[in-house]
């Protein structure tokens, strides 16, 4: 029997993170993941938005979780010597004077002010897109390479043999008082990090989940080097090397990671209809969010198993909000911090 201190499920975003914290207090891990190629933190683009919908409020809690973000990637880049966090600033397109008018009220609010750009720059996309009645900047933004953290990650603990790559069956759990039993392996502690597929979890389906398909391009534009994120019509977000991800759309009925033609063509049609150059797509991507109906994380015990526990529901804002909240699980399961009401799955009342 091989003993851990913790068995995370899924190596993910959510898993990554928190297994990185948990690894620098002390504590001996293991993951079984399936590998799931199209899982949502392998095609999500990884956006940190500082304000954001129709009506631009300021994303929940930012003021914390961007700095604690922002310097967990920086301490990741120096162990994996791989760039993950990419600072950049925002272009938000305003299509009517409704829109210009809120915008204005918004942008003078003293909490606002440190992610507005005052001089507002189209660069480069000047004269290359659909300009539309007006646009706003946002500064103190940018992307995390979410891909190329799980992959660096999952190479390193494939070598020290602390990865099982599989899928997990719930059937052979053997949960005892003195920890969780899975075939040959065994820890105090079992943390489901399942991303969307939680709410097949028997254990943890009782939870709110509002899981949410999405659907993008990779596309290459040549020689036109956006450096800015874009939003217009959709998100153009660089990559690097003429690469730009678009996207992306929201389907809440057809819960698959089976990309469609029709969303293909909604979104290359979209996309030229105000990009003025050419650009070739080289993948049609889907993948299905996390999300939960009040959109905050799920942290917790089980409420009958303390044995079981969930680090789930990070949703569309998992670049930024799971630094923060890692941390924050991995010093509440290590016994130095209560879990903050607002993400302890004990809101949500089982059956």
């Amino acid at each position: 029997m091989r003993t851990f201190d913790y068995i995370i499920v899924g190596q993910g975003l959510a898993g990554t993170l928190l297994g990185y914290f948990l690894e620098k207090s002390g504590k001996r891990i293991l993951f079984v993941d399936n590998g799931y190629k199209t899982a949502a933190s392998t095609v999500a683009a990884g956006i940190f938005n500082p304000i954001t919908g129709r009506r631009f409020v300021k994303s929940w809690m930012i003021d914390t979780l961007f700095p604690f973000a922002k310097e967990t990637y920086a301490e990741i880049e120096r162990e994996i010597n791989q760039q993950i966090f990419y600072p950049n600033h925002i272009i938000r397109a305003l299509f009517n004077h409704v829109e210009e008018n809120h915008w204005l009220m918004r942008s003078d609010l003293p909490e606002n002010l440190p992610y507005v750009e005052p001089k507002e720059d189209y660069g480069r996309y000047k004269g290359r897109i659909q300009e539309p009645y007006s646009y706003m900047e946002l500064r103190n933004a940018g992307r995390a390479d979410i891909l190329g953290l799980i992959q660096a990650f999952r190479k390193k603990w494939l070598s020290l043999g602390r990865l099982v790559e599989e899928q997990l069956n719930y059937e052979l759990l053997d949960i005892r008082k003195e920890g969780v039993f899975y075939k040959d392996l065994m820890a105090p502690t079992m943390i489901f990090c399942e991303g969307y597929m939680a709410r097949e979890n028997p254990h943890f389906s009782y939870l709110n989940y509002n899981p949410t398909k999405g659907e993008l391009l990779l596309v290459k534009i040549p020689n036109v080097d956006f450096r800015k994120m874009l939003k217009h019509k959709l998100y153009i977000v660089p990559f690097g090397d003429d690469i730009y991800w678009v996207g992306a759309t929201n389907d809440w009925n057809n819960i698959d990671d089976i990309p469609t033609a029709e969303n293909r063509k909604y979104l290359e049609d979209r996309l030229q209809s105000f990009l003025k150059v050419p650009f070739e797509v080289l993948e049609h991507k889907a993948a299905v969010r996390p999300t939960v109906k009040d959109r905050r994380p799920y942290l917790g015990l089980h409420p009958k198993y303390p044995q079981l526990a969930i680090f789930n529901g990070l949703g569309t804002k998992g670049a930024s909000l799971g630094p923060y909240w890692a941390q924050h699980f991995s010093d509440f399961l290590c016994g130095h911090s209560e879990i903050d009401s607002q993400v302890d799955i004990q809101r949500i009342k089982s059956k």
